[in-house]
């Protein structure tokens, strides 16, 4: 019998880590630019649940979750942990990220909704993920609840007609459109997540080029805020593809590119993800100048020049065009 992708999936996962259901896996404070062009510190917890039940070919945040649902009460705890820290309590924004999608029951237990709504409320902005096809009427109770903004963040991962469907996310445009259409219509705000150069996409140019059309995309459903994220591997599947040819890490010019096209659109805020950007440094000496360079870009929202590196030859995103 032929092997579903789900079990391809499975059988190619390492170990997963070991966690305490009361705590969050992570915890830290972020600096980020608000829609209004301040730049606010941001509290992000990295909340203990059930994985999420789509086995996408890319993703890594399995590794910290678990097999089973949370205890009612289990999520405020974790909540509470975090927001012990000063640091985290009086930040601006907050960002409960959960490995999956906020609005999914197994992994955060709607009945304790309420409980986290009162965590929250003193925040201006309180961002969430989901996967498109969770979104509904639990975001609109949500948002009533904490009596403040509510974003919500949501995987595009690319518009290319023959790799999303191979990224087993199992979403359609069109549902992600319906997504979309359904959080304008109830003011909430939307984030968006691109991978910049997914599996079965290997020629660095045309991964810029679908890349663009992501991000145009993006915008035509009207998102405030499109995050850049350069596909990283590591998580077993992906190792698989690329022994098969089938993936290859992004150039860090091409995530350059990416996000020098977002930003001037000026359609909104286009922010380049430099978690572990380290994976994709290809020149050691230019690498720290052009992290600190993408960076400003996040916080700025404006071009800097370009970098032009004697040993490499590099001049950014010169090279991809």
């Amino acid at each position: 019998m032929e092997q579903s992708p789900d079990d391809w999936i499975l059988g190619k996962r390492p170990a997963r880590n070991p966690l305490d259901p009361n705590r969050p896996y992570a915890s830290l404070v972020e600096k980020e630019r608000s829609a209004s062009g301040t730049i606010v510190p941001v509290a992000t917890l990295f909340l203990t649940n059930r994985e999420c039940p789509w086995r996408c070919v890319y993703c890594d945040l399995w590794k910290n979750t678990l097999e089973e649902t949370l205890p009612a009460g289990a999520i405020p705890n974790q909540i509470d942990f975090a927001l012990k820290d000063p640091a985290l309590r009086n930040a601006r924004h907050i960002k409960l990220y959960n490995s999956g999608s906020f609005f999914d029951p197994n992994a955060i237990p709607p009945g304790d909704h309420p409980a986290i709504a009162d965590r929250v409320q003193s925040f201006e902005r309180v961002i969430v993920e989901s996967h498109p096809a969770l979104v509904g009427e639990s975001a609109v109770r949500f948002r009533d609840r904490i009596n403040t903004k509510l974003e919500v963040a949501m995987g595009l991962e690319t518009v290319h007609p023959g790799v999303l469907p191979r990224l087993n996310k199992r979403m359609t445009l069109d549902l992600f459109a319906r997504a979309a259409r359904f959080l304008r219509d109830h003011e909430i705000a939307l984030r968006v997540f691109i991978l910049v150069k997914p599996p079965f996409l290997n020629d660095e140019s045309e991964a810029l080029h679908w890349a663009k059309r992501s991000i145009q995309f993006a915008f035509e459903q009207a998102a405030s805020v499109v995050s850049l994220i350069p596909t990283r591997s590591g998580n077993g599947v992906m190792e698989s593809l690329t022994d098969g040819g089938e993936f290859a890490p992004p150039r860090l010019e091409t995530l350059e590119a990416a996000v020098e096209y977002g930003v001037a659109l000026q359609r909104g805020r286009v922010f380049a993800d430099l978690w572990d950007l380290d994976q994709f440094a290809d020149c050691t000496h230019c690498f720290s100048e052009r992290r600190d360079r993408l960076n400003q870009i996040n916080f700025s929202q404006e071009l800097p020049g370009n970098i032009r590196c004697a040993v490499c030859g590099t001049a950014n995103s010169a090279l991809v065009q």
